[in-house]
């Protein structure tokens, strides 16, 4: 029984230790970050790869849902980020617990287009377990492209009650 326990938490911290994603990603921020404050024009790669993503997602919209899917026989929300993120060449991690953790924290006030937006939506709980990506942000009103169970891929407004209700964060990949 002990060999059993000590084999699971190591399991587990091995599982773990996927930081070469994040780091990775971390340094394409910082690559892309470097490309553009030396270029002469700010930021135009960044904003059209958002708006690649975004465009890219859309074309899932009224894909039915399935767990762990990622193609347009059936999707998830978190493969529905991995998936358009991929899509522009950004390896991001597959599940939305460590999607959570990954890019900058941004506060809902100023979130943007291509932002992700995270989700509690289990009964008394605030752990995060859905995920969304932002295609509309202006002051009061916020968009995002993601897949529910009910509905499949789908497009819906923060300002929804559910969703307002349901909001934990807001992190920011590029």
């Amino acid at each position: 029984m002990k060999k059993i326990a000590l084999f699971l938490i190591l399991l587990v911290s091995i599982s773990s230790c996927k930081s070469s994603k994040s780091k990775r990603i971390t340094t394409k921020k910082t690559r892309i970050t470097k490309t553009t404050t030396n270029s002469s024009a700010p930021q135009p790669s960044s904003s059209k790869s958002i708006s690649n993503i975004v465009d890219y997602a859309k074309t899932f919209e009224g894909v039915r849902y399935k767990y762990g899917g990622t193609t347009k026989k059936g999707m998830d929300c978190s493969g529905l980020v991995y998936t358009s993120f991929k899509k522009e060449h950004i390896n991001l991690p597959r599940t939305t617990k460590d999607l959570a953790k990954t890019g900058d924290w941004v506060d809902l006030k100023r979130v943007q287009e291509g932002d992700l937006l995270f989700f509690a939506t289990k009964k008394n709980s605030r752990s995060v377990n859905h995920v969304g990506i932002v295609t509309t942000s202006r002051t009061g009103y916020v968009e995002f492209i993601h897949a529910s169970t009910s509905k499949g891929v789908m497009i819906s407004n923060l300002a929804e009650r559910y969703w307002y209700l349901a909001y934990v964060q807001a992190r920011r990949i590029l």
